[in-house]
């Protein structure tokens, strides 16, 4: 009877699967093998060589095509009675609104990024519609339920933030290699062949080389007749050496560092440099030229290689030479894309001269590329274990099982010979400004931030909305959309360049605003708090982002309670009263409370001991939550 009902839930469900990836495919299979018929999928992304390894569904023939529209025919291969629908396209785009979403019977999420899974997880719970979340990063995955009401939504706890370094580490002291290399890819490699106009601190130059130079002059513009070998020589020198030597300069730095080494091309390289390869021309007869070499110029064949100094000052100077030789009219409009080898190789290169300017351990090209890319390499078995633990999770959806619902989590390192670790899903968490519409509050300086630090820093970077409705009480301070009057963009353009005090409808200390998405449909009250200093290094944004909590109103009555056992939560402070602030790390969305610990239940293991809490995602950034002193005697509410 069970096996009849599981047959009918799953060929009568309508099936949404975002993302066609290192998941995605294995999913899509399992799918298909396990009597679902009706199948959707979103995913924006062509196929790739590197996906080749752990993507099966694809092959070399496929390159540059749809992944979504490539999976739908590999599997119409061998199932092809079933209807599997492809959608080359954003999962944001406004298309896929709620009114979507509520045609299918769950959701099930195979990602690669924060922003889309929020994105996600708000459509979901505006269509009433359950959410199977997962993610891999190598060994590591995890599998978790997401019903609105029932279960915490992804959104009720903090997720890690990308890592961010202080702009003074990047220039003037690093102390390691990613700070080389974020150096390298975000300001030298910008500043060479990206946007000329943008300001960064690699143009100062030493007392002595100002005199020779004509007042005014930007260092990095090439002069009229100067061969481009000395061009990249007197690049070297200047960001390697001169800018070094200043650095020197200010004694009290470096009292308690290791002072760095100044280093001049003369010393490391001779002055004519003689190359294997030669001749640029044959370079730059290629039709991609995204995969144009400095390492086959040289010589150098293995990425796993460490290079010494003389070799990457040579990779250096030649990948200079290449891109003005062959991407001369990219120049001025480039950003660096991990998929662009030669925009790797000279990353690597003037991070590795760096960091041995700073006495920081050298690295390989393929290690470089997976710090300046985020990669993380995935293994394709931990990618089908966790597709297979969707689909069964997504049966128990489809047949409201909900007492048997689990998050499960795929462990690098298990204990007692335990693979998987299954655990009861969290509630909601009533603190979580999504799913529970708890307010937060933003610690700003009203007289010096602007709306567009606002809507940049927290409104778009850290709640994860796309098209932002601002609102102060009735006045509307910010809108976005296709459907805006000229003179209405104008005023919400003009807006966004004044301070909040400034603004038409004053935003200072005291008060609140509130953001919508109407796309989202999420709506989030942020208490405004004036601040007037800032930690530069630990609060580079100037403004922190906190979950707020009234302080318990004084009661008149034992016999009464606040509200009609409600939150106060959203309730503002009255006159006197302080408002509570739980601090949010940089870049978390939601305001943070200590979950409950879960109860293991009987038959899924008795590790008392601690265990991780894993967080990843798809070929993508590691999110790691740790969960210790498990303690089977706190007994956690039944999901109703």
């Amino acid at each position: 009877m069970d096996s009849l009902h599981h047959s009918s839930a799953v060929k009568g469900a309508k099936v949404l699967m975002v993302g066609a990836g290192g998941i995605g495919c294995e999913l899509l299979k399992t799918l298909a093998l396990s009597g679902f018929q009706d199948i959707h999928i979103i995913d924006m992304d062509t196929i790739e060589v590197s996906n080749l390894n752990r993507q099966f569904l694809f092959r070399q023939s496929h390159v540059g095509q749809s992944k979504a529209k490539v999976a739908r025919d590999a599997v119409l291969r061998f199932r092809p009675y079933i209807s599997i629908t492809p959608h080359h396209a954003n999962v944001k785009d406004s298309d896929f609104n709620v009114d979507f979403f509520k045609q299918f019977s769950v959701v099930l999420n195979g990602l690669d990024n924060l922003d889309a899974r929020r994105h996600v997880n708000r459509l979901c719970l505006a269509a009433e519609v359950p959410l199977v979340e997962s993610g891999t990063t190598g060994f590591l995955g995890q599998v978790t339920v997401h019903v609105k009401g029932k279960t915490e939504c992804y959104e009720c706890q903090p997720k890690p933030a990308p890592k961010t370094y202080p702009v003074c580490t990047i220039t003037s002291t690093p102390s390691k290699f990613v700070h080389c290399i974020v150096w390298a890819k975000d300001l030298l490699f910008a500043k060479l062949f990206g946007d000329k106009n943008q300001e960064n601190d690699l143009n100062v130059r030493s007392s002595d080389a100002s005199k020779s130079s004509e007042h005014g002059e930007d260092v990095f513009e090439r002069r009229n007749n100067e061969d481009i070998e000395q061009y990249g020589r007197r690049i070297y020198d200047h960001v390697f050496g001169y800018n070094i030597e200043i650095a020197l300069s200010n004694k009290e730095t470096w009292k308690n560092r290791n002072r760095p080494k100044p280093l001049f091309s003369r010393d490391v390289l001779p002055e004519q440099l003689n190359y294997q390869n030669g001749n640029v021309d044959k370079k730059c007869a290629t039709d991609d030229l995204s995969s144009v070499s400095a390492m086959a110029s040289l010589g150098l064949k293995n990425p796993q290689d460490i290079w010494s100094l003389t070799e990457n000052s040579r990779v250096f100077l030649e990948s200079l030479k290449v891109f003005f030789a062959c991407r001369e009219k990219e120049i001025g409009n480039l950003s660096f894309d991990k998929d662009d080898q030669l925009a790797v190789e000279f990353v690597t290169a003037a991070a590795n001269i760096r960091a041995a300017s700073f006495g920081i351990p050298l690295h390989s090209l393929f290690e470089a590329k997976g710090i300046a890319g985020n990669i993380v390499h995935a293994v394709a078995t931990t990618n089908a274990v966790v597709a297979g633990l969707i689909v069964i999770e997504a049966i128990k959806v489809l047949k409201k099982d909900i007492d048997n619902y689990r998050m499960t989590y795929c462990l690098e390192h298990p204990s007692k010979k335990m693979l998987l670790m299954p655990v009861e899903p969290f509630e909601p968490n009533k603190s979580c400004c999504v799913c529970s519409e708890s307010p937060l509050a933003l610690e700003i300086n009203t007289h010096r931030s602007k709306l567009r630090d606002f809507v940049e820093k927290i409104v778009k970077a850290k709640l994860g909305m796309n098209s932002p409705l601002i609102m102060h009480g009735s006045n509307l301070l910010y809108e976005v959309g296709d459907d805006l009057e000229d003179d209405m963009i104008a005023n919400y353009t003009a807006n966004l360049e004044k301070v909040l005090s400034e603004l038409p409808s004053s935003v200072i200390g005291g008060t609140m605003l509130t953001v919508e998405d109407l796309q989202q449909e999420f709506t989030c009250n942020i208490y405004i708090k004036h601040r007037e200093e800032f930690d530069e290094e630990k609060e580079p944004d100037g403004m922190v982002l906190s979950g707020w909590t009234q302080s318990p109103l004084e009661k008149k009555d034992d016999n009464k309670s606040v509200g009609n056992g409600g939150s106060t939560s959203t309730s503002m402070p009255s006159e006197g009263q302080s408002v509570e602030l739980d601090e949010i790390s940089e870049g978390t969305e939601i305001c943070s409370k200590k979950r409950k610990q879960p109860e293991v239940s009987a038959g899924e293991t008795n590790n008392k001991n601690e265990v991780e809490r894993l967080d990843v995602v798809d070929d993508g950034e590691e999110e790691i939550v740790i969960l210790d002193g498990w303690d089977t005697s706190n007994k956690k509410k039944k999901l109703q």
